[in-house]
C-alpha cells in the first residue's frame, strides 16, 4: 500500500484515543467545543462508510472518566478497550483489533486522540516501529494537546517520522470522493451541515436560496416586515 494511495472505505480503519473529560479539560491547542465536535464528525463519517473503529480509554475510573457519551452514541455496540499505559499500542487487545483489521486490507489507520504528544505520539511512533506496513493517518482538529506548542511539536515529530496529518473533513470527503456515489450522498450532506461549520451553512444556503428546497426544519410563521411608525 503506498501514502499515494488515498484514503477509501475499503483501506482504512478508525481509532479514537482517550476521548475522556479529564483529558479534555488539559486540552488548550484547539477549542474544546470544536474538539468534540470534530470527534464526533468523523465518527459519524466512519459510521456512514462502514469503517472499523477501535475505541481505548486509559484509567476510566480513577481518572479520565467515561468517553464522550456523544461519541459512544454513533457506535453503542462496540467494545471499549480499557488501558493503564499512556501508549495504546502497550496493550495487547488495542494491537488485535487493528492487526483484524488490517488483515482485510485496512492499513491505513486514522487516528484522532488525546493528547496529541503523548498518547497518539507515542502509539503511532511504536505501531510504525513494530508494523512497518501500517499507515498512520493523524487527524490534527479532532485531536488536542496540552498548549498550542505541544500539539504542533507533537504533529512536527510525527510528520518527521513519516506519519500524515490530516482533518477530519479531509477524511470525510476521501470517504465519499465522488457526489456520483449516491448510496452516501445524503448522509454526508447530512453530517457537514451539522459538523462542517461555514460549509454546511453554505449547503443549506444552496438547497433553500438556489434550488429552491425546503428548509430543514419547521418553525412559525415569518411575520413582517412591520416598520415602526
Amino acid at each position: 500500500m503506498s501514502k499515494l494511495e488515498v484514503l477509501t472505505p475499503a483501506n482504512s480503519q478508525l481509532i479514537f484515543i482517550d476521548q475522556q473529560p479529564q483529558m479534555a479539560f488539559g486540552v488548550q491547542s484547539i477549542d474544546r467545543q470544536t474538539l468534540k465536535n470534530n470527534v464526533v464528525g468523523l465518527a459519524k463519517a466512519a459510521k456512514i462508510f462502514n469503517v472499523p473503529t477501535t475505541i481505548t480509554t486509559v484509567e476510566t475510573q480513577s481518572f479520565s472518566g467515561n468517553t464522550f457519551p456523544e461519541l459512544l452514541a454513533v457506535f453503542p455496540e462496540d467494545d471499549i478497550l480499557e488501558r493503564t499505559s499512556m501508549n495504546s499500542w502497550d496493550d495487547q487487545n488495542v494491537r488485535d483489533a487493528l492487526a483484524k483489521n488490517a488483515a482485510n486490507g485496512r492499513k491505513k489507520i486514522v487516528v484522532s486522540g488525546l493528547w496529541t504528544e503523548v498518547c497518539n505520539t507515542t502509539f503511532a511512533l511504536s505501531a510504525l516501529h513494530d508494523v512497518p506496513d501500517y499507515e498512520i493517518y493523524m487527524v490534527a482538529d479532532a485531536s488536542g494537546g496540552t498548549s498550542v506548542d505541544a500539539h504542533k511539536y507533537a504533529m512536527d515529530r510525527m510528520v518527521q517520522a513519516g506519519i500524515i496529518p490530516v482533518t477530519w473533513q479531509q477524511v470525510l470527503l476521501e470517504w465519499q470522493r465522488d457526489w456520483a456515489r449516491r448510496e452516501t450522498y445524503e448522509a454526508v450532506t447530512t453530517l457537514v451541515k451539522e459538523h462542517s461549520g461555514a460549509y454546511g451553512m453554505g449547503i443549506d444556503y444552496a438547497y433553500t436560496m438556489v434550488h429552491d428546497a425546503e428548509e430543514r426544519v419547521k418553525h412559525g410563521k415569518r411575520i413582517g416586515p412591520n416598520p415602526a411608525k
